[in-house]
């Protein structure tokens, strides 16, 4: 889900980035398109780093805009190569831990066009979102996209994608990842689902008053929310975020809005029609009056006609009342109903609402690790071996083709003369679900690695490289291989007693 910021705000956007060692990796914050220290720009405390070391594909250019622009806007990082099926950061985490990610764009008309491009964002394996700023930007407004996800395994991924819709290349201005707290939106199961920030409000502030770092120590974007058909009352004394499982800053509580006494409190909110799935809801409020014995409503709660909550007790220390999958569509109304007798109308303070997101999957880890190194084993991998190797299916790695289910495995490796040079790492021998594996037709070195695991392999194909030493003793011991093509290397010519002795592989040496 799209969000909208005006230029001016985003100068007020930091997000905590500390350098700390693992495991306790707090965050990141990325000014995309820059190199060494021209990338570090800094907003109060806090610094934006060089989005260096984190990815290494795509151009980087410093937008031609009149002067004023927010530094983390006026560089960006774009991606021209039309052959990768995902442009990919990959970003070191605590395995475990649960983090906000927010990406932000602003076009500026970099490659000449009048139009922003449309393209896909991809959290590891699952798709996230679709990127469409056309209408901001033409409104002179930056956009920002988030998700809370929690991380499978020590490093995320984050990559832009393109789609049938694209005509131009997908470009990133800048990238935040910020750890959460364990207690923060804990009923969701994040190793299910990943949490799609719709809305966060705050009910009745000024216009230009989002409150974000240091006010929110995760720096959550609250947006201020006015329907200007309700009353607007301001807060009388402070609630303790700690009091709160998800830790909503004090000053989300200042104001709130509120109806006279004996009236419904009726708010449409947020003010855009929702696609019809489940959501998280978290609703907070606090009476605004003077502490005594006195402050304190009761009210209902119901959302589009159904109960949220019933006589729900909102004192001066504030209260919160959420659901963890509820189901909306269209345009939603909160509509807050005084108890019986109860002299004082009801108030609002804040809001956060979510799109649940179903992952879709990943790539076993022991397969992950095994092409990690065989990237690093290569010269010149292609752009675009980071990220998930499998998943999302349609943006599996160059040459890459895997299992279908929960949890993939690669079943194919065929990147028969791509121009790679390098060698083969003993890893291969750890992508037990392969069937076949085509590299010939490269400038591959080294030795062959023993391949006794591969229980599957049905197809062998090393021809045509700068392979050096023995044909392995190991292949003889698959049963399933049926055709070993080494020819046209630097091997020493003599094939093992364990291949002498198979008559059904066809070899060629």
């Amino acid at each position: 889900m799209k969000l909208s910021v005006f230029l001016l705000w985003l100068v007020s956007i930091p997000l905590l980035v500390q350098s700390l060692p693992v495991p306790d990796i707090r965050g990141y914050l990325l000014n995309c398109g820059t190199a060494g220290s021209s990338g570090e720009v800094t907003s109060g405390s806090l610094k934006y780093i060089t989005d260096e070391g984190f990815i290494s594909v795509g151009n980087i250019t410093t937008l031609k805009t009149p002067d004023g622009l927010l530094p983390v806007l006026s560089t960006l990082r774009y991606f021209p190569d039309t052959s990768a099926r995902k442009y990919c950061y990959v970003i070191p985490v605590t395995k475990g831990g649960k983090y906000l990610l927010r990406t932000t764009y602003y076009y500026g008309g970099f490659d000449g066009g009048k139009e922003p491009p449309v393209f896909d964002q991809i959290v590891d394996g699952t798709k996230w979102s679709t990127v469409n700023t056309t209408e901001d930007y033409a409104n002179g407004l930056s956009s920002y996209y988030e998700v809370v996800v929690m991380a499978m395994g020590k490093t995320l991924s984050v990559c832009l994608a393109r789609n049938q819709k694209t005509v131009s290349s997908p470009f990133i201005s800048a990238l935040e990842l910020e750890y959460l707290e364990d207690s923060m939106y804990n009923t969701t199961d994040f190793s299910k689902y990943a949490l799609i920030t719709v809305a966060r409000s705050t009910f009745g502030s000024d216009q230009d008053d989002m409150i974000s770092y240091p006010d929110d120590e995760f720096n959550r974007l609250w947006q201020p929310f006015n329907d200007e058909i309700n009353p607007v009352v301001i807060s009388h004394s402070n609630v303790t975020s700690s009091d709160f499982w998800n830790l909503p800053p004090a000053k989300a509580f200042q104001t709130a809005i509120t109806t006279s006494r004996g009236k419904e409190l009726q708010i449409q909110w947020p003010p855009l029609a929702l696609p019809s799935t489940s959501y998280y809801i978290s609703l907070y409020f606090q009476d605004n009056r003077n502490p005594s014995p006195y402050s304190w409503r009761v009210f209902n709660v119901s959302l589009n006609g159904r109960i949220f909550y019933t006589d729900l007790n909102v004192t001066v220390s504030g209260v919160t009342v959420y659901a963890t999958q509820w189901p909306l569509s269209g345009q939603t109304k909160i509509v807050l109903t005084p108890a019986t007798g109860i002299p004082v109308g009801p108030v609002i303070s804040a809001g956060e609402l979510f799109q649940i997101l179903p992952l879709g999957g990943r790539t076993i880890s022991r397969d992950v690790m095994a092409m990690d190194e065989f990237a690093r084993n290569l010269d010149n991998p292609p752009s675009d071996w980071r990220g998930d190797p499998c998943l999302p299916r349609e943006n599996s790695w160059t040459g890459v083709a895997c299992s279908k289910g929960q949890f993939a495995r690669i079943v194919t490796l065929n990147l028969t003369n791509s121009g790679l040079s390098g060698s083969l790492p003993s890893s291969i021998s750890k992508l037990t679900g392969l069937t076949h594996l085509w590299l010939g037709g490269n400038k591959l070195s080294g030795t062959i690695p023993e391949m006794g695991s591969l229980k599957v392999l049905q197809t062998l194909h090393l021809e045509n490289n700068k392979l050096e030493g023995q044909i392995p003793q190991s292949l003889g011991q698959l049963a399933k291989l049926h055709e070993i093509f080494v020819q046209n290397n630097n091997l020493d010519g003599k094939i093992p007693p364990s291949l002498q002795k198979r008559k059904d592989i066809n070899i060629r040496l």
